[in-house]
This record gives structure tokens, sequence and C-alpha cells, in this order.
């Protein structure tokens, strides 16, 4: 397996990405005084890799309940993935070899293919392209996923970057999710089918409040959506001087966060998982959490971006 990383720059902001999946590996600001500030945390050599960091979940995000679903009137049976229970996970492209299309000093494009023959319980074909790009104070993630095979094709897309605003716990920063629902998770951290209110819960974060001892593993629905149809979730320093905005395109249904408390010491709740998702986990079992079903032929794209403020700057 080849392991090459590509360095993206746009002034003092750079970004560390790789064709081994597509895969977002940081995010970090280059000081005068020779310190950088993280943004993004991630890793450099597939070796040092923890968890899900920087992924690319596609065609579904999450997990998939015993790895089964039925569509088009057939049932299917996906590899079991998940280490933690009998689930398929974050979809097949993680340890792909992308190929680089396009290659720019901010910029580069990945594409790659999903066979029908890739991936036990999904016999479709899919060309998939992936997009970095950036321009000052933003980093921005781009997908066009092309059903290229013979038959209607179920998909969804999902990424995995993990946020920090400095400090060395997520504890202090102060997050805003405006989002109305989430899911309801079994012990094997499928959903049970329950759309729950977030009104008075633990993960009520639709107005800005300190994330505190909150442990996330949570995925959230029903977006409360901007004049653009997007929306934005926002991470903020507890001083108010560092803060990032997730910013996701009107496709994306669904996000998860994640605040790593089953991780090494070394990564527990060091940052946030934020990701933005265009379906809820185990959503081939419930299409109505955002599944596309794509005719041959047919595209399906949509973004996201990280915006960064730094009052020190």
């Amino acid at each position: 397996m080849s392991d090459s990383e590509i360095i993206l720059q746009h002034g003092d902001l750079y970004a560390r990405v790789s064709p081994h999946g597509a895969s977002l590996r940081g995010l970090w600001r280059e000081n005068a005084d020779g310190t950088h500030t993280e943004i993004v945390t991630g890793y450099s050599g597939a070796d040092n890799k923890v968890g899900g960091q920087g992924d690319v979940l596609i065609p579904f995000p999450g997990r998939i309940k015993n790895g089964t679903y039925d569509f088009g009137g057939e049932t299917f049976q996906l590899q079991l993935t998940d280490k933690e229970a009998p689930n398929a996970i974050h979809g097949f492209v993680r340890q792909k070899e992308w190929t680089i299309t396009e290659q720019t000093e901010n910029s580069t494009q990945f594409e790659t293919d999903i066979l029908p023959s890739d991936a036990p319980g999904y016999p479709f074909a899919l060309h998939i392209k992936i997009r970095y790009s950036m321009r000052e104070d933003m980093l921005a993630c781009w997908f066009v996923i092309e059903n290229s095979g013979q038959n209607a094709a179920p998909v969804a897309a999902g990424f995995h970057p993990y946020f920090t605003v400095g400090g060395d716990f997520i504890d202090g920063a102060v997050l805003t999710v405006p989002f109305d629902s989430v899911l309801e998770f079994d012990d094997n951290l499928t959903p049970t089918g329950k759309v729950l209110p977030v009104a008075e819960t633990a993960f009520d974060f639709r107005k800005a409040r300190t994330i505190g001892t909150t442990r996330f593993n949570t995925c959230y629905l029903n977006p409360n959506r901007d004049d653009d149809g997007g929306t934005q979730i926002c991470l903020e320093s507890a001083d108010g001087g560092r803060s990032i905005t997730v910013s996701m395109h009107p496709v994306f249904e669904a996000v998860v966060l994640y605040s790593g408390d089953p991780l090494p010491d070394a990564h527990r709740r060091r940052s946030l998982a934020i990701e933005p998702m265009t379906g809820g986990s185990d959503v081939f079992n419930h299409p109505e959490w955002g599944l596309r079903t794509l005719a041959p032929g047919e595209r399906f794209s949509g973004g996201w971006s990280v915006w960064i403020h730094d009052d020190n700057l």
C-alpha cells in the first residue's frame, strides 16, 4: 500500500490530504513565531491514524444494522466491519487508493470507482470525485457521486474530520448545533428507529453553550437551515478568541458529533468530530433519513467547508 501525502497551502493556512482514502489528515495555521495552530487534528502516515480521522464515508456513513438492508425487492448482506458490534460501518472507500486528477498549490481532486465486485452486499457501480480547496481562512470539500452502473443504486455520503479550538480538552469549548432531533441508539450503536426531540436533553445545543462533560456519539437530524438551505455548526474556544464554523451544503440531512471518549488517553476528548452526513446512521434501512437512489448515469453532489476565526491574528 502506498501512503503518499499532499500539502495544500493558501497563505499561512496548510492542509494535509492523501490519495489513500481521499483522506483529510490535518489542517493548521503556521504562525509568525514558528509555532502552528491546529484546526483539524490529524496525523501523518496511515499507521498513525486513530479511528476514523479524516475519512470519506461512501456509499454510507455510520452503521448499517447487522450489515443487512433491503433495496429493489432484494435483501443484501454487507461485510461486518464494525469493531464494536456486528454492523457494517462507514462505507468502502477509506482503504482505496484514489487517483489524483487535478493538482494546484491550494487544491486537489481525487477520483475512484466502486465496482460491483468490490464489496459483498453492494452490487452497484459508482464513480466518485472528492475535491479539496483552500482560500483565506477556509477549507472546502466537494463531492460528486455518479451511478456508473446499469441499475439504480442506494447512496449516502459522509465525512469524519476532528476539530479543535485550542485547550487540552473540548470540555470548555462552546458549541452550537442547530438541529431539532437525535436518533435513539441501541447498545450496538445502531438506531432503534425512534427520532427524539433534543429539547430539554443533554444534546440540545441549538443555543450556544459549553460542552462540559457531555459525551457525544450522537446522530442529529432535522436541521434548522439558513436562508441558502445550508446548516452552520460552530465550535468556539472558552475565551471566545478562536472559533470554527462548519458550513454544510443543503444536501446534508444529518450530522454526527463524536467526542472520542473510548479513544486512547492521548486522543480522548481532545477534539470534536463533526461529521457532515447526507443521511442518518443506518440510512439504507431508513431511507426517510436522507437516502438517495441514483438512476444509471445520475449524479449527486454537495460539499462542506470550515471557516476559521482567530482574534490573535
